[in-house]
């Protein structure tokens, strides 16, 4: 499609912005695709009344009872979003998804983590990537929390960097990866022979077990392996003159989601610059996010541990209270996790009970 103009546009996205007026961005793919921006009078949050089950959601994982088991929250048949909590010490078992790959994010506690490759260090902050058919066991420092994105279609991918560079967002010798030689030494120093393994396939777990120890790998070599990335050392793309998409904040890529993680930055300096998350539809993605540190400049009323679900089909943006709050700040100090899906998602029943209902009139204040 050409481009074409209306009335009185903007020159510059996210720039410029009539005074008393509002933009909203339209957009396919993700940010990626053909893309409009609406200046409008009036903000396209402005719902006074939602009848149906399309509407903004917020949970307060918090109050959920976690177990060891992860306890699904969303999903499809391309992705499950979960929570799950290690106790302290060494499970008793190793885990094996033949479902699919899988990512714990550390929301809290630290640990290591045993796999045939070597052992995996892990803190507050630190995503493990595990991929498919892997086995893996926990042995926690302390109890750990951990949101959990399962990708069942396919597999996870390095994203494309484009002109900012192979070391953008974070350079490949940052990530952790396994040591065998600390394995051993590790269990041989603790005793360590695990005999059991349960296996997730099609959703239902087969227990394996062995005479001997899982972990007798004496070598490997390969480019496939579990590794970890903490945000620490994840260095956020940015633009001191205009707001930049979310997808430029992506770090992860499967063939029917992409992972983003949101980082403390600078704000945008230019006085004509918007500076909280622009209104928008992202019309092709169900974006849900976790919120994992800090103050959460765009939203009100939010704490560490909550999760936002927006569907497609309608538009959001920061709320009211975020405009004006962001006067006279330099820089944000919020850490997010957002998991956008190309296909819908459902939502487990379980979260009926930590849903703050009137989370969609939050908007009109």
């Amino acid at each position: 499609m050409h481009h074409y103009s209306q009335g009185k546009p903007t020159r510059q996205a996210h720039k410029g912005i009539p005074e008393g007026h509002y933009e909203e961005e339209q957009g396919l793919k993700g940010f990626f695709g053909p893309v409009s921006h609406l200046i409008r009078k009036k903000p396209s949050t402005r719902w006074s009344k939602i009848d149906g089950e399309l509407k903004p959601r917020l949970f307060d994982l918090v109050e959920l009872k976690k177990s060891y088991q992860w306890q699904r929250l969303l999903y499809n048949n391309y992705l499950t979003l979960s929570v799950s909590k290690v106790d302290k010490g060494l499970a008793k078992k190793a885990f094996r998804n033949a479902d699919g790959d899988t990512i714990y994010f550390c929301h809290s506690g630290s640990g290591q983590m045993l796999t045939e490759y070597g052992l995996l260090d892990y803190k507050k902050g630190s995503y493990i990537v595990i991929p498919k058919c892997i086995t893996h066991q926990f042995l926690a420092i302390d109890e750990s929390n951990f949101f959990v994105i399962e990708n069942k279609s396919s597999h996870f991918e390095d994203f494309d960097r484009g002109i900012a560079g192979r070391h953008a967002i974070f350079d490949i010798e940052t990530i952790g990866k396994p040591n065998l030689d600390e394995l051993n030494k590790l269990a041989n120093e603790k005793n360590i022979s695990c005999t059991e393994i349960e296996v997730k396939h099609n959703n239902k777990i087969t227990q394996f077990s062995y005479d001997e120890t899982i972990y007798d790998v004496v070598g490997w070599k390969g480019d496939l392996f579990p590794y970890t990335l903490n945000t620490e050392n994840m260095m956020p793309l940015m633009s001191h003159r205009a707001h930049l998409p979310p997808s430029a904040h992506t770090t992860f890529v499967a063939r029917d989601f992409v992972v983003c993680t949101f980082l403390p930055r600078p704000l945008e300096e230019d006085e004509d610059a918007l500076k909280v998350p622009f209104y928008h539809q992202n019309i092709d993605y169900d974006e849900v996010l976790f919120y994992h540190d800090g103050n959460f400049f765009s939203r009100d009323n939010l704490h560490a541990g909550m999760m936002t679900f927006h569907p497609a089909g309608f538009p959001h943006g920061p709320h009211p209270k975020a405009v004006d709050s962001i006067k006279g700040k330099t820089k944000t100090d919020e850490t997010a996790v957002m998991v956008d899906s190309r296909w819908p998602l459902q939502r487990d029943p379980i979260l009926d009970s930590v849903e703050l209902k009137e989370y969609w009139q939050s908007w009109k204040s």
